[in-house]
């Protein structure tokens, strides 16, 4: 009878075991494959959860969960088990349980949601960054956005979600585990038709030309700009993001040499209030320094006196690269 019950017990956990994977593995799969006809697994028109869609569980202490909804599926958290027949159906916004009784908020996940629930190998950018490039960029549909620096594909999974279907995005990167990650972020969205992902030295050139954007991620990019010049259509956009002033000044010399103005350079702090009406104050943390943005655009400067106070007034020209800013006459 100990034998027997020994083997049950082994028979037992195999099972479990078997059970176990089997989620996993579902889990696996649904995160690389496009849902049920949509372009993007979330669906952030519809009013109900439903097959295929992408959502986000919010549970206590503001735990949040992002999973594809997949019929028969289950998934399971340190609050207990939910099935997702349970969820699919349901409207947007509905509080559900799980089967221990924990409460959760059925959402649909955003596009900051996503952006840093991503997995990554690099310091991923923060969504307050990416949404003022993106608008600074002017990215839209159907545009074509040049990106140099994929790392994990934060930026690159933004860029692709707004340029849209009919839009393209380029994106370099010199580390293949890098791209690697990217890749497989970008399939798990259902966006990876959106990009061609090249892997290169961009100290060689971009194969493309006349693109409506770029978003350089290096820690040198004044070594890249005749490349991003001669990428760019004209008056192209241009933004770099870096961590230091002494990079930012290096650039700044760079820019203007190579022919671009409208150059601007800022910092986003970000920071949250507490939201409650009898006592709105600012929280403990906020979103501070993560780094200055550089923008820039390409024009097509004249040698002509006439233009050089409109050249300086829109950063194309500094002080000292005035004639006669040595103390000289002009």
């Amino acid at each position: 009878m100990s034998a027997r019950i020994r083997l049950l017990r082994a028979d037992t956990q195999v099972r479990l075991l078997r059970a176990d994977t089997q989620v996993r593995l579902l889990r696996a799969d649904t995160q690389v494959r496009p849902s049920y006809g949509w372009n993007m697994p979330w669906n952030l028109t519809s009013t109900h959860a439903g097959p295929g869609d992408l959502a986000l569980l919010v549970g206590l202490r503001h735990k949040h969960f992002i999973f594809p909804l997949i019929p028969g599926g289950t998934f399971h958290t340190h609050r207990g088990i939910l099935r997702h027949d349970d969820l699919i159906g349901k409207p947007w916004g509905s509080q559900v349980f799980s089967h221990q009784g924990s409460p959760f908020f059925l959402l649909q996940p955003s596009l900051a949601d996503i952006l840093t629930d991503l997995p990554r190998h690099t310091q991923i950018m923060y969504p307050k960054d990416i949404g003022f490039i993106l608008t600074n960029l002017s990215v839209g549909p159907g545009q074509r956005v040049l990106e140099a620096g994929t790392g994990s594909g934060s930026m690159t999974v933004a860029l692709a979600y707004l340029v849209g279907p009919s839009g393209r995005v380029v994106s370099y990167e010199i580390r293949p585990e890098f791209q690697k990650l990217a890749r497989k972020n970008l399939e798990r969205l259902g966006l990876e038709a959106r990009v061609e992902l090249k892997l290169g030295d961009i100290r060689d050139g971009f194969s493309e030309t006349d693109m409506d954007a770029m978003f350089l991620d290096v820690a040198n990019p004044w070594d890249y700009i005749p490349q991003v010049r001669a990428a760019l259509k004209p008056g192209g956009f241009y933004c770099s993001l870096l961590p230091t002033f002494n990079q930012v000044e290096q650039l700044l010399v760079t820019l203007r040499r190579e022919g671009f103005a409208f150059i601007e350079v800022c910092e986003l702090l970000l920071r949250y209030y507490k939201p409650e009406p009898s006592r709105l104050r600012p929280t403990d943390r906020m979103v501070a320094h993560t780094g200055y943005l550089i923008f820039g655009r390409r024009i097509e400067p004249r040698q002509d006196e006439r233009a050089r106070d409109l050249l300086e007034e829109q950063g194309g020209e500094s002080e000292t690269e005035k004639p006669g800013a040595d103390g000289g006459q002009i």
